[in-house]
């Protein structure tokens, strides 16, 4: 069975996050698309998604967004609040198949300037 290339990239960014993480982190997972971008942090051990935030949320879509930055600020700073609820403060960040660049570095510099330790 052939496995495409962004199925390839996924899996090998996973592996060595795996590989290299602690039992005191969990993985948190992000998803952009052209319009919106969505974040979930996992706990590998158990298998589970602890929660989520994604820009389609309601609270999130009234307000007024300039742009797809903007967007990814507020959606960082969401997942930080919800994470010290929870009292997560360290996670290893995957980036899945989207380079460390754009929406996605601007995302993890938000969760940084938060509290997170990524």
């Amino acid at each position: 069975m052939k496995i495409n290339t962004s199925d390839r990239k996924k899996f090998r960014i996973r592996n060595k996050l795996k590989r290299s993480s602690s039992a005191d982190r969990f993985r948190l997972s992000i998803f952009r698309s052209i319009k919106n971008i969505s974040a979930q942090i996992i706990d590998d051990r158990k298998n589970i998604t602890l929660f989520s935030v994604s820009s389609i949320e309601k609270d999130i879509k009234s307000l007024k967004k300039t742009n797809k930055i903007e967007l990814s600020k507020i959606v960082a700073e969401k997942l930080a609040k919800k994470a010290q609820e929870k009292k997560i403060s360290k996670i290893y960040f995957d980036r899945g198949i989207y380079k460390y660049h754009g929406r996605v570095k601007v995302f993890a510099e938000t969760l940084r300037k938060n509290g997170m330790k990524l």
